[in-house]
């Protein structure tokens, strides 16, 4: 099983087609291992932004188990989804033999993000994520189904194509999403889930000193130009035991792991490989800074991405593009501070809302 991308897409820290909801973030830990790099340019933290943070995970994080499941057809397909999730190179990848089975652009895995087969604490998991669906998406501005959820992905994360959402290897995926969320309500939360909720920055993240940490920390894993490495060799289908974090083999600018506050919580939690959200190794200035490093390098380009958040004041306060609906610049949505924007779209929110038509009163004895 291929080291995921985050466990690799950020391997030894660092960081994407895509990002679940995030429900119920880390507690704030003192951090066990202090910063070797230059001292940040300003350390102040501000309370955590939007999510709330519960006194603690749920005790027990429960992982199906999908080998205990019986030889029959819903075993089988239950454990094709989770292959596809941790093999999708060799199964979908765009160097398997049969042209016609090369949904996937690049040779990472959906386990690359979603880490441990999409079971890890804070490591983008899917437990609770089947029940969600179908529901409301800022990004299309319309309701979804699952299957566009994982198709998100497919176009953006794996930079490739749409699954056929009929096909063998969507129903899989969707059974096996299926498969670790029973037992979960719908609209009922799954603390553990999503990336965590570190503490943000008061100033911008600054992916200058941002480098000096990726090359102390992440660049044995991922290499100095990020491009990670390779099981065997180009053209074999056999993936990377550490994902390239960025240039044309790594996940694109329309991914969920471009959003700069999704991406360091995920570092955070989960980075260096092996890391928990119990003991994070990194300080919270250098997450939120080596991201942002990786984050400023070249990968591959999605077309029309000013189609998404089609309702402006739904986009994210972290998208890294336009069109925006407020003053502010790209670059502070690229790299913070972030508490600034997040005040300026609540404030045009609450006035949208004030003048917006109310509707009549029904008149007496109607």
């Amino acid at each position: 099983m291929q080291t995921s991308f985050t466990t690799a897409a950020f391997g030894a820290v660092a960081i994407a087609g895509i990002t679940l909801l995030i429900i119920g973030p880390p507690q704030n830990r003192t951090d066990p291992v202090a910063s070797t790099v230059p001292p940040p340019v300003a350390t102040a933290l501000t309370t955590p932004a939007p999510r709330a943070r519960p006194a603690a995970a749920e005790p027990q994080w429960v992982v199906p188990d999908a080998d205990a499941l019986p030889d029959n057809d819903w075993g089988r397909t239950v454990r094709y989804g989770r292959d596809l999730i941790t093999r999708t190179f060799a199964l979908i990848g765009p160097e398997v033999a049969d042209p016609s089975r090369r949904y996937a652009g690049n040779n990472l895995s959906c386990e690359s993000c979603h880490l441990q087969a999409g079971t890890k604490q804070f490591g983008l998991p899917f437990q609770g994520v089947f029940a969600d669906f179908p529901n409301y998406r800022a990004r299309s501005g319309a309701v979804g189904t699952i299957e566009d959820r994982i198709n998100g992905c497919m176009t953006r994360s794996m930079n490739g194509k749409r699954l056929p959402p009929d096909g063998p290897d969507m129903t899989a995926m969707v059974a096996y999403l299926k498969f670790l969320s029973e037992g979960r309500p719908v609209g009922a939360a799954t603390p553990g889930r999503g990336s965590g909720a570190m503490p943000e920055l008061i100033r911008a993240a600054d992916p200058v000193r941002g480098k000096a940490v990726y090359a102390k920390i992440c660049a044995a894993c991922h290499g100095p130009a990020g491009q990670g490495q390779r099981v065997g060799a180009v053209g074999d289908a056999k993936g990377y035991t550490f994902p390239p974090l960025w240039g044309p083999d790594s996940f694109n600018d329309g991914a969920g792991m471009v959003r700069l506050i999704s991406a360091a919580n995920f570092v955070r939690s989960n980075m260096p490989n092996g890391t928990t959200w119990q003991t994070p190794a990194l300080s919270v200035p250098d997450a939120w800074d080596v991201t942002a490093y990786v984050q400023s390098q070249p990968r591959p380009q999605r077309a029309n991405l000013d189609r998404d958040f089609p309702k402006r004041l739904q986009r994210p306060v972290d998208s890294n593009y336009g069109p925006y609906v407020d003053a502010f610049s790209q670059e502070q949505h690229r790299l913070g501070p972030f508490a600034p924007i997040r005040a300026a779209i609540a404030e045009m929110k609450a006035s949208a809302t004030a003048k917006a038509p109310q509707p009549k009163p029904l008149s007496e004895g109607r």
